[in-house]
């Protein structure tokens, strides 16, 4: 489990800084669209590769930013049924929904949107607006986004069973975005320390 914890903590680290890296798209966006906007209306001067990026860079935070969603809890749940549960109920049920239902997920549409991406780049498939940009970059947000929810799903699978096997701390207990670096921390030192003390001592 120790090391199961050290990869979920790895993970973890991955996707906060994924997350601090997409926040910044969001500037970009706004950036760009006010530029565009001032050029168009003041200038005529436009084009849609100003407008397509706009568009790209959505799709980043979007794709990009589901891990790190799930790594903050920031997902929706239906919190009227989640509080009325004890914490064991709902780690089960996260564990049932990331096997059943997320990881199938991730994986068919890591699947699907692959040879997509692949048959753009090789035809070098380009948008179908006058000065539009290439297509591939943005395909390859699907794939690129489905595998790392579904290596921070697998980083909270990790952390669900830590708990239910006494060797983690929940991280459903509160209401609030949780920030699991600390969560899992703690858990690797507390599987350290039993390690430790299961260990003969000479």
């Amino acid at each position: 489990m120790g090391i199961l914890l050290k990869f979920s903590q790895c993970v973890d680290a991955l996707s906060r800084l994924i997350g601090k890296v997409v926040i910044w798209f969001i500037l970009a966006t706004t950036v760009i669209s006010a530029v565009n906007a001032i050029a168009r209306k003041a200038f005529s001067i436009g084009s849609n590769a100003f407008l397509e990026i706009q568009w790209y860079l959505f799709a980043a935070v979007f794709m990009l930013g589901a891990g790190f969603a799930f790594l903050q809890n920031a997902h929706v749940r239906i919190d009227v049924l989640a509080n009325k549960l004890s914490p064991r109920t709902r780690n089960y049920i996260d564990i049932v929904g990331i096997i059943v239902f997320l990881l199938p997920l991730c994986y068919f549409m890591i699947s699907f949107s692959w040879p997509v991406v692949e048959s753009a780049y090789v035809s070098g498939e380009v948008s179908s607006n006058a000065g539009g940009l290439i297509r591939w970059p943005v395909y390859a947000l699907v794939p690129a986004g489905f595998a790392l929810l579904a290596l921070q799903a697998l980083s909270e699978l990790i952390k669900r069973i830590a708990f239910l096997t006494g060797r983690g701390p929940d991280c459903l207990a509160n209401d609030t975005h949780n920030d699991a670096e600390d969560h899992v921390q703690a858990a690797t030192g507390d599987a350290s320390s039993n390690h430790a003390a299961d260990e003969p001592q000479k």
